[in-house]
């Protein structure tokens, strides 16, 4: 039987084995998973904001950036509450209500283009599949307040930890002087590599997500579609799903764009998809995550279809994250961010 003082020398074996005790821990633990991530999210993009500021004004205090910032985010959310989500409601349910009546109406059953769609929808049984819809979308508002707090205690968390960066850094140094310091020095290292992964990642795929629930919401203010600002919150959920999203996206928006007007606007919404896709794939990635891997498609849909079945609604856009932050511990892959945004370190977090 191994003693602790072999354990502890045999850096690799106490590492896999505290990498398995954190994935028990969380996986225990996994009904706190929305705010463990919005949590980390928050925290990340705040003290990279003041790192960032920090540099061009070394003498800045993290506070004096991170007040006047969340102060402005509090006053954008309480106006966004008051004028549009009232909007964004009556959006939605409008958008169902046309979608059912498209689906049930003359023209998508004699279309040429559609029957086969439209024989597709009757095998599923689409118009008691969107009832079913719905009714649980009625149950999730139900339970907005839930992750309202959720998000409420993730912003205040990552505020007082902003805030309070450098003391946090202090405190965090004294464990690895502790009688236990190899295990805090492990769980640095782990972190370092999670900082360096799944948060360069998820930052560059919501600055993704931005562009193209711009790029799109443009596109269709042109065509003049209805519903825009919830189908502009659609796309923006969708985005930060990689490369599934898009094509998912594509399926309500071409739906729409059909009834407003005809095959024509379809092509249009297609080429947009096409144009807005290229930008991703030519522009946007090479600009966020030039040394990320480049999944093959196959294994993108793998890792979504199992990491949503593993988390649920959250795996769809972690599950690609956390692979990458897998492939770093086995050293397949060690993604960096590019070389005008240098390699974020665990450094911002001590």
């Amino acid at each position: 039987m191994i003693s602790y003082d072999k354990f502890v020398a045999n850096k690799r074996l106490r590492r896999f084995v505290l990498l398995i005790a954190v994935i028990g821990l969380f996986y225990l633990l996994r009904s706190m998973m929305s705010l463990f991530l919005l949590t980390f999210t928050f925290t990340f993009l705040s003290v990279q904001l003041v790192r960032s500021v920090q540099k061009r004004f070394p003498k800045v205090k993290p506070v004096w950036v991170i007040v006047p910032v969340y102060l402005l985010i509090i006053a954008g959310l309480v106006f966004a509450v008051a004028n549009y989500v009232p909007q964004i409601v009556s959006q939605t349910g409008k958008m169902f209500t046309s979608l059912q009546k498209f689906y049930q109406s003359d023209d998508m059953k004699s279309n040429i283009y559609l029957t086969a769609v439209y024989d597709y929808l009757q095998q599923i049984n689409l118009d008691a599949q969107i009832k079913t819809a719905v009714a649980q979308a009625v149950n999730y508002i139900s339970s907005v307040g839930a992750m309202g707090l959720n998000i409420f205690l993730s912003f205040l968390l990552s505020f007082f930890y902003t805030s309070q960066v450098e003391q946090m850094n202090v405190f965090g140094r004294q464990f690895l002087d502790s009688s236990y310091g190899w295990l805090f020095d492990d769980l640095r290292y782990y972190g370092q590599k999670f900082v360096n992964t799944f948060g360069v990642v998820i930052e560059a795929q919501l600055m993704i997500a931005v562009v193209n629930t711009a790029l799109t919401t443009i596109t269709l203010l042109f065509m003049k579609m209805p519903s825009v600002i919830a189908l502009a919150v659609m796309v923006f959920i969708l985005s930060l799903i990689p490369v599934a999203g898009v094509i998912i996206s594509l399926i309500p928006l071409s739906f729409i764009g059909y009834s407003v007007g005809g095959i024509r606007y379809v092509v249009y919404i297609i080429i947009m998809i096409i144009i807005i896709h290229m930008i991703e794939t030519y522009f946007l990635n090479p600009q966020f995550m030039s040394s990320m891997t480049h999944l093959p498609i196959f294994f993108t849909f793998v890792i979504l279809i199992v990491s949503e079945e593993l988390i649920g609604t959250w795996g769809l856009i972690i599950g690609i994250p956390i692979f990458v932050f897998f492939l770093d511990i086995l050293g397949v892959h060690s993604i960096q961010k590019n070389e005008s945004k240098k390699k974020l370190s665990l450094k911002k977090f001590r």
